[in-house]
């Protein structure tokens, strides 16, 4: 099959077209219609349609590019159907409550979820593309793609199975309040957005084989090393805008106010990693300063009630949860007591 050739030879701008016309499509049924179920969707589902367009066009498949362009597209499928499945359980999506009558509110997370989409797809983009493609391909099996395949089984596994581990916990209405330090819970805060760096770093590291090896020269070879913009992205988004900044100061600060386990999720703060999976017993010890540089635990992520907590609710909260962990102690006590 020959190459097919759209508008530039990187095929940048087709799948920024492509990504802008399907977002907007599914944009204009979830406003018209006030319908949360399709956002996630949309997003996952659009990098499969990238790798899927791209991978056609190239008109050349080196097992690169197929391993590539399938390793994205089961990240995505994976990630669009299970958050389908968990909105469609929960109804509705709570980031949603202060857009979802706002036309321009609503779009600008569209918006931000083309962005997303189309630099986080770039290592794909540019492996598939005629530019690349010209050039002889290193045969697949380089120490370097071993290791982007072994990387990216362990973020798979990882991402995907924090995920049912942390819904099936929250599921459970016994587990109400309850800190979540199960399974990948108990080593790191945020194991799902760990898997997921992983992944899309060892996704870059299979694309850039070909320049990394040589056989890929001139604007080629700077294309490719330049898409470790994708993964970059991914992760300061992640830990700056939409990931660990909106889940762990404020989900302290909730606990804190309102007293609903607040003593044990501190004790879980202190004791886990808030990203890279590590040792309770081992993270536990560790000095404050390895805290916040080695293991990323930020002074923006963390909560201080003297600072970050309404004094009113802090000082209830905390007298609700000591009277709640003094009424359980009693309740033991008597169910423990001789008759």
């Amino acid at each position: 099959m020959a190459e097919v050739y759209v508008l530039d030879r990187y095929y940048l701008a087709i799948t920024l077209l492509i990504t802008v016309a399907y977002q907007l499509f599914f944009f204009s049924i979830a406003f018209s219609f006030k319908f949360d179920k399709l956002t996630d969707f949309a997003g996952g589902t659009n990098f499969i349609v990238l790798a899927v367009i791209t991978l056609a066009f190239s008109g050349h498949h080196h097992a690169r590019q197929i391993v590539a362009s399938l390793f994205i597209m089961v990240w995505g499928a994976r990630l669009s159907g299970f958050l389908l499945f968990r909105i469609l359980k929960t109804g509705k999506d709570d980031r949603f409550d202060d857009k979802r009558n706002d036309f321009f509110k609503f779009l600008g997370f569209w918006v931000f979820q083309m962005v997303w989409v189309w630099v986080v797809s770039l290592p794909v983009t540019v492996l598939n593309s005629p530019n690349v493609t010209q050039y002889p391909q290193p045969a697949f099996g380089t120490g370097r793609d071993i290791a982007g395949v072994i990387l990216y089984a362990i973020g798979l596994v990882m991402e995907s199975v924090s995920d049912v581990q942390k819904y099936r916990f929250r599921s459970d209405p016994s587990k109400k309040g309850v800190v979540c330090d199960v399974g990948f819970f108990a080593w790191s805060r945020h194991p799902n957005y760990f898997g997921e760096i992983i992944i899309q770093f060892a996704i870059f590291m299979i694309a850039v084989s070909p320049a990394a090896d040589g056989y890929v020269g001139g604007q080629a070879f700077r294309a490719l090393y330049a898409t470790i913009v994708g993964p970059i992205f991914l992760t300061v988004l992640l830990m700056f805008v939409s990931g660990l900044p909106l889940s762990e100061r404020p989900g302290a600060k909730k606990r804190y106010e309102s007293g609903n386990g607040w003593e044990a999720y501190s004790r879980y703060l202190q004791r886990t990693s808030i990203l890279i999976p590590f040792p309770p017993p081992l993270y536990a010890p560790l000095p404050t300063i390895l805290k916040r540089t080695i293991f990323l635990e930020f002074p923006i992520y963390v909560f201080d009630p003297a600072k970050h907590a309404d004094a009113a609710k802090g000082q209830r909260g905390v007298e609700e949860g000591t009277h709640g962990e003094e009424e359980g102690l009693r309740r033991e006590g008597q169910h423990d007591a001789p008759s």
